[in-house]
């Protein structure tokens, strides 16, 4: 099973949700804490970064050695603010 740890800026993120919303995110990384991924997660095109679906909302994320998730990043994917948020990184 992975260690998980999140980005100040994911937490932070998380923080402002409803609490609905934190579950639902909170069980998707469960899942990929578990299973070393998700069922529907896809390599980022010129990134060393993963990306998983919940509902309205995408999380950016890397597994490190096979012991450590890193979630990078939360954001909404419809509006792509996600990804802008991800290019300033």
């Amino acid at each position: 099973m992975l260690t998980v740890k999140l980005s100040k800026q994911s937490v932070k993120f998380m923080k402002k949700l409803t609490p609905k919303n934190q579950r639902q995110i909170a069980l998707k990384i469960q899942e990929i804490r578990v299973k070393h991924g998700s069922h529907d997660s896809k390599h980022l095109k010129n990134q060393p970064y993963l990306r998983a679906d919940v509902g309205e909302y995408r999380i950016i994320y890397e597994i490190e050695a096979e012991t450590l998730l890193l979630v990078i990043l939360i954001g909404k994917r419809n509006d792509g603010d996600v990804y802008k948020k991800l290019s300033r990184k």
